[in-house]
């Protein structure tokens, strides 16, 4: 694990628990088992609130700019309330039963609660950063909001796409710059806009983060097929399950190999889809290259990221750092 993550946990960890302890108790009992500090009864537990990835960039993100991390905590904890948001609707929406090895939180307390702890969560983010009342904090406020809506944009276009047939692959990047890469590269530079580093920082910081994103959505999606579940936290070939328009399966898709035609036919069958469908859907990605084109733009990305570092001052340390958490996070571990 980078330094930096390891890090933002110890840092950033404490600030969150003592962040959701705002909330009304209701809600803060639904947001407490989501993060993993309590069981579905509220006894507290460590369980573990995810990887700490977008903290430990927002906190690098204020080293990059000459501050300490604990000068970046409070971006760090709005990010990553942000993120969670996310994740609490994403899981009604996708349906999805566990997170984390844990029963989602919907599952447990029932969609409604969910759906307010994720409204709340967004709420608190900002409150966070606008408790800063200076033009710092409105800075960092409004890259976060541009994040957000840039986030529902495309978790809009990502259920468009499940009532759709023909998906490009260019749809589907745009896609998952916006669901995805937006808020990361949020993660890389909102801990220096909150500190008024120069827009020269701040933009290239950006952009570094909005390849790595896009480079970890690739690894997510491949994971999501081809993925352990010790590794996922999901079920082997969720996303397939799903019927998702992953970029793997729409690269396969779109790759007019004599498989495209099969899979397609297979993914819009009405009928349930069983394991040995899964599998073979899983193959005919492969055979059409779908997989082989996932794995060299993931690469493609974390390059193009590292590129967006090289034209700014950066001290050695904190940039290795951010290289090695964008490769950790991108990291194919089947």
């Amino acid at each position: 694990m980078p330094e930096g993550v390891a890090l933002a946990r110890d840092l950033v960890g404490p600030a969150m628990e003592a962040a959701i302890a705002r909330l009304t108790p209701a809600v803060h009992a639904v947001a407490a088992y989501h993060f993993g500090f309590a069981d579905a009864a509220g006894n507290p537990i460590r369980s573990g609130s995810g990887k700490a990835l977008r903290p430990a960039l927002a906190l690098l993100s204020a080293r990059a700019a000459g501050a300490p991390p604990d000068r970046g905590v409070t971006a760090a904890v709005a990010v990553e309330l942000v993120h969670n948001w996310s994740l609490l609707h994403d899981d009604i929406m996708d349906n999805d039963t566990e997170r984390r090895h844990r029963p989602t939180a919907w599952t447990v307390f029932g969609v409604g609660p969910a759906i307010l702890a994720g409204d709340a969560l967004l709420a608190l983010a900002q409150d966070l950063l606008l408790e800063d009342d200076t033009l710092k904090g409105a800075w960092a406020s409004r890259c976060l909001s541009a994040a957000v809506l840039r986030l529902i944009d495309g978790q809009g276009e990502d259920l468009a796409f499940e009532k759709r047939d023909d998906v490009t692959l260019a749809e589907c990047l745009d896609m998952a710059g916006n669901k995805t890469a937006a808020l990361m590269a949020c993660a890389c530079s909102i801990g220096a806009v909150h500190l008024g580093a120069p827009p020269t920082l701040a933009m290239a910081l950006a952009g570094f983060g909005a390849h790595v994103g896009l480079a970890f959505q690739l690894t997510d999606d491949l994971l999501g097929i081809w993925g352990a579940p010790e590794v996922t936290g999901k079920p082997v070939r969720a996303d397939l399950r799903a019927r998702k328009k992953s970029l793997p399966v729409v690269a396969a898709l779109n790759s007019g190999q004599p498989e495209a035609a099969e899979l397609g036919a297979l993914l819009t069958s009405p009928e349930a889809l069983t394991e040995g469908d899964l599998v073979r859907a899983a193959n005919l990605i492969v055979a059409a290259g779908g997989k082989d084109w996932a794995e060299a733009e993931a690469d493609a990305q974390l390059a193009k990221a590292n590129e967006s570092l090289a034209s700014i001052d950066l001290a050695s340390d904190v940039r290795a750092e951010l290289t090695a958490i964008a490769e950790f996070i991108t990291a194919r571990t089947w």
